[in-house]
């Protein structure tokens, strides 16, 4: 029982299970299968391109997150620290390959759920099949209400909103791997004009220039 109740803990830090009742969650640990792993640092968890085919909770620990674009100039490196989940939208739909790669930072304690398993859940267990479709929907809604926000037209507004929108958390430290000239032509600005902006942002203390790198301590503070 106490064994069933520490996992019991460790879902509830999770979306997926929110809401459910104490009843629900001893069902779902009793009768599905969880895998637990204890990694150490500097293990992959998964890399891009990788077939998506279960769900990944961080209970404890730190990930290092890296996207890149299809042609490479651009990487932008994150960390996430527990609880996180891996992110689903990939475990269903027209492609099911992971678009980023995830390394521990430190030693890491995940749970994973078999896509087989996932789809008992959405089937016995209405309270995860209403987050997991909450959870999906708020993404679509996010990525379709970003395709319509105005563009800034003050060069630092659509600096910050080039980072805010190539990061899946909006929060934290982050490193741009891409060169000035490339971030401008993102921008469709010189990059005279994105030069003399970024060297501003730094002297504020808002990032750290480096060539062919840009480190953002607290992706947060670009807004204030």
């Amino acid at each position: 029982m106490e064994y069933e109740l520490r996992i019991y803990d460790k879902l509830l830090q999770f979306t997926l299970f929110q809401g459910m009742s104490r009843a629900e969650l001893m069902e779902v640990v009793a009768h599905t299968k969880l895998d637990f792993q204890k990694l150490p640092a500097g293990r992959w968890v998964t890399r891009a391109d990788d077939e998506c085919t279960h769900v990944t909770l961080l209970v404890s620990g730190m990930l290092q997150c890296e996207t890149a674009s299809a042609d490479g100039n651009c990487r932008v490196v994150e960390m996430m620290e527990a609880p996180y989940m891996l992110p689903l939208n990939h475990l269903f739909g027209l492609t099911h390959r992971h678009v980023s790669s995830f390394k521990t930072l430190t030693p890491c304690h995940l749970i994973t759920i078999d896509k087989q398993e996932v789809l008992l859940l959405l089937e016995t267990q209405l309270v995860f099949r209403l987050n997991m479709l909450n959870l999906l929907a708020a993404e679509s809604q996010t990525l379709q209400r970003r395709v319509w926000h105005a563009v800034p037209h003050d060069l630092r507004q659509r600096i910050v909103r080039f980072f805010f929108s190539h990061t899946l958390h909006p929060a934290g430290p982050k490193t741009f791997f891409l060169l000035m000239r490339q971030l401008a032509a993102h921008l469709n600005d010189s990059r005279l004009d994105v030069s003399r902006e970024l060297n501003a942002m730094q002297a504020e203390g808002l990032l750290t220039l480096h060539r062919g790198r840009i480190v953002i301590p607290l992706l947060e503070r670009l807004l204030m």
